[in-house]
């Protein structure tokens, strides 16, 4: 039992939008303990509602810095209560919601080398931002920043070339030079930029963290080839920027040991060590184990696709970011904003809010629908952008309505194409041993699984990927202190809790789904070109 009680601890942070929260795993992956601190409920003082506050202009959206530096005050006391022996912490790492941004004031280096253990860290940092409330990826307000951006990189598509996503408003380098622009003073005031993830690992590490390829490639500023700061993008956002941001690195890297802040304070051992922290959507890669062509499609509110690839297209939607377990790989993202809802609609319209008939539909009606196919954009949708609810016969002429059990049909088969088309243009291909990872709410629907598989071609497992974020950060401050003896992180978490198998391709899927994808292509951008004014 003595061993089990000095066994090494693994930490895994997340300082996501509206909370902050942390794992404790061992070395077997088992999960010891789990905390978080709510923004709203927790730190009122700071008056934000869901982690942030929406400005006046309703675009402007930002969180106060000293609040997550607070909550982590607020989340290592909360540890200390519980009897997490901070001794036995072998490594830590962390996440950060991705894209925001943290203005360190001059002076600040120093700051963070001499923290004095008997205060909290937000009384010690009070004075080292030079902006107090962080832009965030909510925000909005850098349309202007995106267009010089784009102009500056020789357009949209050659931006998204370069650093794997075209213009974005929320992108860090884009908030930058809004920053620059319209608070010049504060901006020469400030002596390094952090993303969130870099920011928490500062704190951590007792001067300025370096960030990670990773994360770093959700700025609309890193050359995601090169792995280094894209010259071009640099100079079109901000004068002498690569000497505020610092040089990039490999997400895998220990950056150092924890500060003697943490020692002092709350009993952490001097040979802690520091691994890079990354994005919250890097993490999650980490967290569900995804391999080399392996493909996640979370199925909530809106449906985000996560893909393993190994040589990318970058495209006008969808972002591609460098890889967090393999810097010679990549990662991409899709985001589609029609989700569960518009599920939720067609089960309400065509089976009377019955999920027990939508599946019978499902299981009623043949695969490719006898050619029947709709797109459904409730919302203004993101990938691609269109509107609107569009039905096509089986001759690719415009229907107005399709019988129930052809229409849940036809919206599940279409949202599914729709999600391999976009996911292959970023560069992705489905291989013999590819694997899709269903999480989300409507991962729990056996029927809407089986259309995934057969779409896809792929056999469909689901996982349990609750706190994927933190998880994945605290697999990867294991993997962190192996990397130099253990090459890949996938030895490293083995021994993780297994993906269970919910669904197979039928056998004439292949058929059937591969010619349906060219003409499902075909149709999207008719429906794109009549969108058009």
């Amino acid at each position: 039992m003595a061993a089990a009680r000095d066994a090494p601890l693994y930490l895994g942070f997340d300082f996501s939008t509206q909370q902050l929260k942390v794992v404790a795993i061992d070395e077997n992956l088992n999960v010891v303990h789990q905390n978080n601190v709510q923004f709203d409920s927790e730190l009122p003082e700071y008056r934000t509602h869901g982690g942030v506050h929406i400005h006046a202009d309703g675009l402007t959206v930002t969180s106060p810095v000293l609040m997550w530096v607070k909550a982590l005050d607020l989340l290592l006391d909360k540890m200390k209560g519980a009897g997490l022996a901070f001794s036995r912490v072998t490594a830590l790492s962390g996440a950060g919601q991705q894209h925001g941004s943290v203005f360190w004031r001059r002076g600040a280096s120093e700051t963070l080398q001499n923290l004095d253990p008997q205060q909290d860290l937000h009384q010690l940092l009070q004075e080292s931002f030079s902006v107090s409330q962080s832009p965030v990826w909510m925000d909005s307000s850098s349309t202007r920043q995106c267009e010089d951006l784009q102009a500056a990189a020789g357009g949209a598509m050659r931006l998204a070339e370069l650093t794997g996503s075209r213009a974005y408003e929320r992108f860090t380098g884009n908030q930058i030079s809004k920053v620059r622009e319209t608070r010049p003073e504060d901006f020469l005031n400030t002596e390094r930029i952090s993303l969130v993830s870099s920011f928490a690992a500062s704190l951590f590490l007792g001067g300025y963290a370096s960030i990670d390829f990773s994360d770093g490639s959700g700025m609309n500023l890193l050359d995601i080839r090169s792995r280094d700061w894209s010259e071009i993008c640099l100079d079109a956002a901000a004068p002498q920027l690569g000497r505020l941001l610092g040089a990039p690195v490999p997400s895998t890297s220990v950056l150092g040991p924890v500060s003697s802040y943490f020692v002092q304070r709350y009993g952490f051992s001097e040979s802690c060590r520091v691994v890079a922290f990354t994005g919250d959507n890097p993490a999650s890669l980490a967290g569900m184990r995804l391999q080399a062509g392996d493909v996640a499609v979370s199925l909530g509110t809106s449906d985000t696709v996560f893909l393993w690839i190994q040589q990318p297209s970058p495209a006008l939607e969808g972002h591609v970011f460098c890889n967090p377990l393999d810097w010679r790989a990549f990662m991409a993202l899709l985001c589609f904003k029609n989700g569960s809802l518009t599920r939720e609609r067609i089960r309400d319209e065509s089976t009377g809010g019955s999920w027990e008939l939508f599946s019978l539909a499902l299981r009623d009606t043949p695969l490719g629908n006898n050619g029947h196919m709709g797109f459904y954009f409730d919302s203004m949708e993101i990938t691609p952008p269109a509107v609107g609810v569009h039905l096509f016969d089986p001759d690719d002429n415009k229907v107005s309505s399709l019988s129930p059990q052809v229409e849940v049909r036809a919206l599940v088969e279409g949202q599914f194409l729709s999600r391999r088309l976009h996911a292959e243009r970023l560069g992705y291909s489905i291989t013999p041993g590819t694997r899709v990872l269903a999480t989300g709410g409507a991962s729990s629907n056996k029927d809407i699984l089986q259309v995934l598989s057969d779409v896809f071609n792929a056999p469909v497992y689901t996982l349990d990927v609750s706190n994927s974020a933190c998880l994945g950060s605290a697999y990867r401050a294991l993997h962190g202190m192996m990397s130099q003896s253990v090459t890949s992180f996938f030895d490293v978490v083995k021994k993780a809790p297994e993906a269970q198998l919910v669904a197979t391709p039928h056998p004439s899927a292949q058929q059937v789904y591969g010619q349906m994808l060219q003409r499902f292509a075909r149709l999207e951008e008719r429906v794109l070109q009549e969108a058009r004014p």
